[in-house]
Formats: structure tokens, sequence, C-alpha cells
């Protein structure tokens, strides 16, 4: 198993996870889709990356960072990878519904649940802004750290950019 790094978050406990030298998992502990990880518990030598990603977490719920730079990986199918893609051009403090990001990678509005599907098993949340998504009608719909955890980031991120969009 690749070991997994523990950080405390206004949100919850998160779980980081590297490999080599990118971030490839970012989870609040107990979320739905929560995978099986080896978390390290002991205090050792954090690896760079690990660091980065702590240090800029820490500046994001400070309301400093609204862009991330830690460099990281994204494992899924090519649809996945495609909807992550599209999540993560949704700028900080703005929201996108489900049927628009469809719209925008080419398929009809009506295939939202496939958005929804593959935004609820980004594997790097927060980073990749699944919370910035939600349904046509405005609706906090789905969100695997739950809807609590992503009403709190929209009001956070509300607060740093009052000037919220919808596209």
């Amino acid at each position: 198993m690749i070991p997994c790094y523990r950080v405390s978050s206004p949100l919850g406990e998160i779980v980081l996870r590297a490999e080599d030298d990118f971030l490839t998992g970012l989870f609040f502990v107990g979320q739905k889709h929560f995978p099986t990880l080896s978390i390290v518990t002991v205090h050792q030598r954090l690896p760079t990356v690990i660091q980065q990603a702590r240090e800029q977490l820490a500046e994001f719920f400070s309301g400093e960072r609204r862009v991330f730079t830690v460099p990281f990986y994204l494992r899924g199918t090519a649809f996945q990878r495609l909807v992550w893609q599209e999540l993560s051009a949704i700028p900080y403090g703005t929201i996108a519904s489900y049927g628009a990001i469809a719209q925008r990678i080419g398929l009809a509005s009506g295939a939202a649940r496939a958005i929804g599907s593959a935004s609820g098993k980004n594997p790097i949340s927060i980073i990749v802004p699944c919370h910035r998504v939600i349904s046509s009608t405005g609706d906090l719909a789905g969100y695997a750290g739950g809807i609590e955890r992503k009403q709190a980031l929209l009001v956070m991120e509300r607060r740093g950019f009052p000037h919220v969009t919808s596209h």
C-alpha cells in the first residue's frame, strides 16, 4: 500500500496520498468512496509534495490561496479524467451545474448524472474543485465529503470572492 498522511482542516481530518513527486489523493476521512489506505501516524519527514499540499491547504482554508500549484496526478477512466479536467477549470468562488459541465465536454445536459458520478469519484477533492458543481436548480446535490462540507467550502469561497456566478 502507498503511505498516506493525515492533516487537520477546519472541515475535519484529511488524508493525503502521494506517489513519486505527485499528489494522487486528497480525501476527507470517512467520505464516500474512501479508499483503503495505509495512513502514516508516526511523525516522520514528509515527502515534499505532501508538505506542499499541507501548506497550500492551510493557505486555502485561511483565505490566502485561491489556486493550487501542488503537482498532482489523477487516476481514473478517460471519461473521469475529462470531467476532472473540466472541474479544475472552474475558478475559485464560482459555480457550475452538472449539465453545464456535460455540455462543455460535448455531451447533452442530460448527461448530468454521469458528470455527477465522475465528480463523486474525484480522488483529489478541494484541489480539483468538485465542490463548485451544483444541480441546475441550484441545489447542492451530492459531494463525497458530505453536503455540509460542500456548503462550507462554497460559503468560504464566497466570502473571499463576493461575485459568485453560475456557468
